[in-house]
């Protein structure tokens, strides 16, 4: 309230007041010095206290602070990590249970999640100790969960999933921009509600937004709050929130758990390592990652910049395909190329072509080989269709990239999402790409 008016005289003031506020005698001047030391003294001691490495109160005064910039909106989470080493992050961490790790896994709170599943390291493969938190929009998480199914870790390793919503993200305005949300009572009345279909509540801990599993993890984090992320129970800590290495560790980490059958489900055999690490290195960059630079490009320049790469890319892959004759982009073995391939272009029709304007062709009329192919992952292998659900992904970029689509209107096709109608024979299906001078002058530099 602004403080305009003259404070009232005191012989005005209510009998209230009178008690409140009572008259003291004129003080003496000559004892305000040592007062004034006395207090500055006792506030620097405080200061001092306070602000010590070994305080634990420092980091619970970090946690209010967050409450108070509104991060937290539900009790506080228990920090996993000790006091000490969620802010020096030194070489060994230890956890609540005096297990000791050491901090490469996670260097510093701008650092992602690097830990491995492994027989002889501190996350060990072990029925039921591990959560998968996914977005069913994302691409990159698209991944983990793939191999989740794939492998039937949720039946064998008891890896349960908690979905946040597609939507909405909060603005970047928003106090350390919270992001993704659950299902939660507190979302009745925000937009996709408490209960949209196909999300689920966090099984784990009941949190609302997906900010506060990070905090859990490490209470000083300040990197983003993104999907995938693989909890570790026991310790309570985020294992590993790389999509690239938790495709490539789910696929032989829970083995030992596995039937031979399902364990024998190798996404990187030893025979096309090489090709492998060849080909993810311009997928991601090119395609995977392409779609997005032309995007969320600012301006006309940034987008003529990276529009042309993903159908570069698209064109090779192609070429690819047909030359290995089916039924999997490298011929007869599917392999880590066909998650990562498949999570874009299942998105590619129904998303990329109107949302990101990366509109030069569609993959159900362009590129009929890659076509084909996508509709044999989505209509023949249970792992790929049930780990994508459309709505999940056309409202997710529609209604939460605000910059893009402002007015939050989510188009209706194409239509169908996706074709039927798999061509066994791939012999029998033309090639096809996208001829446009700049596009193949791209696809040459690629090599």
């Amino acid at each position: 309230m602004p403080h305009a008016a003259a404070r009232p005289a005191a012989k005005t003031k209510t009998c209230q007041q009178q008690h409140a506020i009572p008259r003291h005698r004129e003080r003496d001047t000559s004892y305000v010095p040592l007062y004034t030391i006395l207090v500055t003294l006792a506030i620097a001691v405080l200061a001092a206290w306070l602000t010590t490495s070994s305080n634990p109160m420092l980091s619970r005064l970090n946690e209010v602070t967050r409450i108070v910039r509104g991060v937290h909106t539900n009790p506080l989470p228990g920090a996993t990590v000790t006091a000490t080493a969620a802010r020096s992050y030194p070489t060994m961490t230890t956890f609540k249970d005096g297990t000791k790790v050491p901090s490469d896994w996670h260097k510093g709170p701008e650092d992602s999640f690097h830990g491995k599943i492994s027989a002889d390291g501190p996350f060990k493969p072990e029925k039921d100790r591990y959560h998968l938190y996914i977005g069913l929009f994302c691409p990159f998480a698209h991944r983990a969960n793939f191999q989740r199914l794939y492998k039937q870790l949720d039946k064998y390793a008891g890896i349960e999933v908690s979905i946040v919503k597609p939507y909405p993200k909060d603005f970047p305005d928003t106090p350390s921009y919270p992001g993704w949300r659950f299902n939660h009572p507190d979302e009745a009345q925000e937009p996709g509600g408490a209960d949209y279909e196909g999300a689920t509540k966090d099984k784990l801990f009941g949190s609302r937004y997906m900010n506060q599993i990070y905090f859990k993890a490490d209470p000083g984090y300040k990197g983003k709050y993104s999907v995938p992320v693989l909890w570790d129970k026991k310790l309570e800590t985020i294992v590993n929130n790389e999509s690239d290495e938790l495709l490539r560790d789910l696929n032989t980490a829970f083995d030992s758990l596995l039937p031979d059958d399902v364990a024998q489900l190798d996404l990187y055999p030893k025979e096309l390592h090489k090709q492998i690490d060849s080909m993810e290195k311009w997928v991601q960059a090119h395609l995977n990652t392409g779609v997005y630079k032309a995007g969320f490009a600012k301006d006309q320049q940034g987008y003529d910049a990276n529009v042309l790469q993903p159908f570069a890319a698209l064109n090779k892959l192609e070429k690819i395909a047909q030359q290995s004759g089916g039924p999997y982009i490298l011929g007869k073995q599917m392999s880590e190329i066909d998650v990562r391939v498949f999570a874009t272009l299942i998105r590619f029709d129904t998303v990329y072509v109107q949302h990101f304007k990366c509109n030069l062709g569609m993959i159900r009329y362009k590129y009929p080989i890659l076509n084909n192919w996508l509709k044999h992952m989505y209509w023949d292998h249970d792992a790929y269709k049930n780990s994508t659900n459309f709505r999940h992904i056309k409202e997710n970029y529609t209604k939460s990239h605000y910059d893009v689509n402002p007015h939050a209107i989510t188009p209706w096709g194409p239509y169908p999402d996706i074709e039927k109608g798999y061509e066994k024979d791939w012999s029998k299906v033309e090639r096809g790409g996208i001829d446009m001078p700049e596009v193949l002058q791209w696809e040459k530099k690629m090599g």
